[in-house]
């Protein structure tokens, strides 16, 4: 996490040191990691009826079921038992870059469709075996409504995992510089991006794998077959609107791999994205939000 805000007055430090305790009640409403958070006690409900939700569930469900609308259902929240039959079943760190795990037996997502809301009670029913992790959508809805909150200080921008939104130009009337790291060369930035306002996010393959029997896995799933996403891209940085927009559509075009995801953004002019293949192509589209410096090699 990062959160800065490009103001001196005193109630800007104020505003800034409480972004900590933001993000620790958020994880304590959406963790998959935690038994005792809100979105854990709603999974163990799924076939049993209606659930009412907080306004922090309630909302990043919202901004799931618009991720998933954005993707044609390639963003699902039902990714949960997926996840977990890839491997993926506990916190990365306790998993480890390449470390084996037991096989399980691949089957298609629930359908996020099925699941049921009422606004009037603020509640849901999930159908019995819908899971879900909200891990993704949750990083880009805690990034914009952290930064839409410090705005009432300063320009500012917040880095939730990755996630970044920017509220708009900092004080001087330039935009935010941002690296966009190289998964080739750890360490090492493949182009610098400079954003005035809205959101960017990088979704990849490049960190979170590990080994599963013979085949290497990693934790973006297909919600149509159930398993690791069968790309030729190795990561997707994509700037939108605001960061949820931005983790969705990024997870969306490494999903369906360079020449489709290439033609998704075109149909998309709002957005703008910078893909890597595995081979270590990069294809960059572009729109008038923001400038782009792509390193030379």
């Amino acid at each position: 996490m990062l959160a800065v805000l490009d103001a001196s007055d005193p109630s800007a430090g104020a505003a800034v040191a409480a972004v900590p305790d933001w993000f620790a009640a958020w994880d304590q409403a959406l963790s998959r990691f935690r038994d005792d958070s809100e979105l854990a006690v709603l999974n163990r409900r799924a076939g049993h009826g209606w659930t009412q939700l907080s306004p922090t569930l309630w909302a990043v469900l919202a901004a799931a079921r618009a991720a998933a609308r954005l993707s044609d259902g390639l963003v699902s929240p039902t990714v949960l038992s997926a996840l977990e039959r890839a491997g993926y079943d506990r916190d990365f760190a306790a998993i480890g870059d390449g470390r084996a795990v037991p096989a399980g037996t691949a089957a298609p997502a629930a359908p996020w469709s099925a699941i049921r809301h009422d606004p009037r009670r603020r509640a849901v029913a999930l159908p019995a075996g819908a899971r879900l992790d909200l891990g993704g959508v949750a990083k880009g809805w805690a990034a914009d409504t952290a930064v839409r909150r410090l705005a009432a200080h300063g320009p500012a921008l917040v880095d939730a995992g990755g996630d970044i939104a920017v509220s708009g130009p900092r004080a001087d009337g330039t935009p935010w510089p941002i690296g966009v790291a190289d998964p080739r060369q750890p360490g090492e930035q493949i182009a610098l991006l400079l954003l005035p306002a809205g959101g960017v996010a990088t979704s990849g393959r490049d960190y979170r794998r590990w080994r599963q029997g013979a085949a290497e896995r990693h934790h973006i799933i297909d919600p149509r077959t159930g398993l690791p996403a069968a790309t030729d891209l190795l990561t997707v940085t994509v700037v939108a609107p605001s960061a949820r927009v931005a983790e969705a559509a990024a997870k969306t075009v490494l999903i369906l791999g360079r020449e489709a995801g290439l033609a998704w953004l075109a149909a998309r002019p709002y957005l703008a994205g910078l893909l890597v293949s595995e081979e270590g192509r990069i294809d960059c589209t572009v729109n008038s939000s923001f400038e782009l410096y792509k390193r030379e090699d």
